[in-house]
């Protein structure tokens, strides 16, 4: 849920007029192309030759329009042009891609990345997000986002985690809310995506909100959270 923010200030000595507080001014390391393991997911380097034909057929399905909608280009027309895509994916260093590892079947059921990166302010970007049929809806798709959340913030030490989506784009919108992003505004005409306008919501978690945030989704990813359906007891907004 949104929240108010009141930027902090102190006066300056000369002035008097308010400027910010001090910050440790070095850099934060980029992130790597490594594996990062979870209870239901396992996050690993985006690999053209292990990942393409999971990551059509869990995004080619009858729903491809819904699950293409909002992302830069649309369903593909076959596993050869779909794999031209993964491997200009594969070669990125910002966006950098990793594919989304069900660790019950060992199929990779979508990616993301962590991108925008700009290690001199620490800030960065999780973005590029396909979430295949059968990973949405389910605790690894949340745990996905955890595992970068908290590798950008208690690995990597960055100040400020961002979300973009179009803002027409409502499942993506809930999800930053659900996931502990505060709302932040509308870029307007931000972008032309495939031939159209694309307003832009922008969403942030800061360093000093993630170990809330963190508490919150290791509560709700916890074993004892989900019933013998699989079914959840607790929602991660109660866990807030």
């Amino acid at each position: 849920m949104a929240t108010e923010f009141v930027p902090t200030s102190v006066p300056d000595p000369d002035s008097g007029l308010p400027i910010g507080r001090d910050v440790n001014t070095h850099p934060a390391p980029r992130p790597e192309r490594l594996v990062l393991e979870g209870r239901y997911v396992r996050l690993e380097p985006l690999d053209p030759a292990k990942h393409t034909d999971d990551l059509f057929g869990a995004s080619h399905g009858p729903d491809k329009h819904v699950v293409w909608q909002y992302l830069f280009e649309p369903p593909f027309e076959n596993v050869a042009a779909f794999r031209a895509h993964i491997e200009r994916k594969a070669a990125s260093e910002d966006p950098l891609f990793y594919a989304i590892i069900d660790k019950t079947s060992g199929k990779a059921v979508g990616y993301e990345t962590l991108m925008r990166i700009d290690a001199a302010h620490r800030v960065i970007e999780v973005g590029n997000i396909l979430y295949g049929t059968p990973l949405q809806k389910t605790p690894g798709a949340t745990e996905a986002q955890y595992l970068l959340m908290r590798y950008v913030f208690d690995t990597l030490g960055y100040r400020r985690y961002e979300w973009k989506c179009n803002s027409l784009n409502a499942p993506s919108r809930r999800a930053a809310e659900r996931f502990g992003f505060s709302f932040e505004g509308i870029f307007r005409q931000h972008m032309l995506v495939r031939g159209r306008n694309r307003d832009t919501a922008w969403y942030s978690i800061l360093d000093t909100e993630w170990p809330a945030q963190k508490a919150a989704f290791e509560a709700w990813l916890a074993s004892e959270n989900f019933d013998a359906a699989g079914q959840q007891r607790k929602r991660l907004n109660d866990f807030k």
